[in-house]
């Protein structure tokens, strides 16, 4: 009968897409046979209750086509054989990095924050299959789907996830030491502990005390090629011993500039989801969903009408019911039709005017560049820095798509998304550029230039 099995697999292969053949179907395998039912194994309850609801009727044809006879699947939780106990250190309730080491400065695991959960995790089409593999990967203790990384741009909900990952599995064995880290953070830390000796301590908390890695925006990994090469090794330790790793970036490797051939293979040898703008149906359920949570009592007709204007990112939702609940509070206003088409007014690019060619023109006039040298290939600083800042100002000001915004300057949408994300760093540490900033933003909010 397991052969019957296997020749079902091998048929199913061929029949659905690669990537929900190996998630889904190629995990499970044959347990016995109860008189006309077959019992199937599956890793863990998720992935039972997954395959039961989109695959039950499949696998049941093809038992009968295969095996000749009519047979009935039943799905079962597979038990492994418990592994030995692994002696942990004890850790304080309220840490979740590491019980072992001492929180200084930059030296210091993000927190995970609180209400970023499973439960309040708004689930639509542009993002199921993302959402599916993170259910999977923090509730299963097989490993085939592992490491995971997903990506998506800045706004749409892979902190989120990865942060949820986090919480579930604290839930299930609150002695999982788990570290939730950005890598700016990891590059950081590892300069810190270069330079005060401690690079010892420092590769023994990632290697060797750590269950489950989250290591967020790994596209900020470019050009440190210290970093890359220490950050291979933790990652080949930690797949050895079996941990769980997930990262989140905004870029494809491939795409990530002055990324090493080895780090891309690392960060693509499993599964890979992105996660795409919602659709209408998912804002709506957005809307609705944080609308709930804020208090805000929003009547369907206004629900819609800021669906269809809203339909950048998660963040432009939340500002906009921000700024609702706000001017009922403080004003005391009503919501009504003419409200909300003020507050998309200040969200939305089409209705305020704004337009890439007016972000170009106030760029290079600032910078005495014709717009011909903005687009071209020089890499220049005088040349590059315009070239982001551009990148940045467009993303953060206009809904134009990353491959809109890369057409304007003669680059993909990778470049465009990497350009912004340098700028939004140095943003973060650099007042002078924080001011720069500021400047074209509120140039850009009066108008056209």
């Amino acid at each position: 009968m397991n052969g019957i099995w296997e020749e079902v697999k091998q048929q199913l292969r061929s029949e659905i897409p690669e990537q929900s053949f190996s998630l889904w179907i190629k995990p499970i395998t044959f347990l016995e046979r109860r008189e006309d039912t077959v019992v199937i194994g599956c890793p863990n309850k998720f992935s039972k209750n997954w395959v039961m609801e989109n695959y039950a009727g499949l696998l049941q044809r093809k038992l009968a086509e295969v095996g000749g006879s009519t047979l009935q699947v039943s799905l079962e939780v597979k038990h492994s054989s418990p592994s030995p106990p692994v002696p942990r250190v004890v850790k304080e309730s309220r840490q979740l990095a590491f019980p072992n080491m001492k929180r200084r400065g930059v030296m210091t695991a993000r927190w995970m924050k609180n209400n970023l959960t499973f439960d309040r995790f708004v689930v639509g089409k542009c993002n199921e299959f993302a959402y599916s593999v993170s259910r999977s990967v923090s509730s299963g203790s097989e490993m085939v789907y592992n490491p995971l990384l997903m990506l998506s741009n800045t706004g749409l909900g892979k902190s989120h996830l990865a942060q949820a990952i986090g919480h579930d599995i604290l839930s299930r064995d609150p002695e999982t030491r788990v570290c939730y880290i950005t890598s700016e953070d990891f590059v950081n830390e590892m300069i810190f502990s270069l330079k005060t000796n401690q690079i010892e301590a420092f590769k023994s908390k990632y290697r060797r005390c750590c269950d489950v890695l989250l290591l967020e925006e790994v596209h900020f990994l470019s050009g440190k090629n210290k970093t890359q090469k220490e950050l291979e090794y933790t990652l080949d330790t930690l797949a050895n011993d079996r941990k769980r790793i997930i990262f989140t970036s905004a870029v494809l490797p491939k795409d990530i500039p002055n990324l090493s051939k080895g780090m891309e293979s690392r960060l693509t040898s499993g599964i890979i989801t992105t996660m795409n703008r919602p659709d209408y149906e998912t804002r709506v359920k957005l809307l609705e969903r944080k609308a709930s949570e804020t208090g805000l009592a929003l009547s369907e007709e206004a629900v819609h009408l800021l669906a269809k204007h809203l339909s950048r990112d998660v963040r432009q939702i939340e500002s906009a019911l921000s700024c609702l609940k706000a001017k009922t509070e403080l004003l005391k206003e009503k919501i009504s039709k003419g409200l909300i088409m003020e507050v998309n007014k200040c969200l939305v690019s089409e209705i305020a005017g704004r337009s890439l060619e007016d972000i170009m023109g106030m760029v290079c006039r600032y910078f005495s560049l014709e717009q011909e040298t903005l687009a071209s290939r020089s890499r220049k600083k005088a040349h590059a820095y315009p070239r982001n800042l551009f990148s940045y100002l467009c993303r953060k000001h206009t809904d134009a798509t990353l491959e809109e915004i890369g057409r304007s300057i003669n680059r993909n949408h990778s470049t465009v998304l990497y350009a912004s994300e340098v700028i939004a760093s140095k943003v973060k540490v650099d007042r002078s550029i924080r001011k720069q900033v500021d400047f074209f933003s509120q140039r850009i909010e009066k108008g056209p230039a």
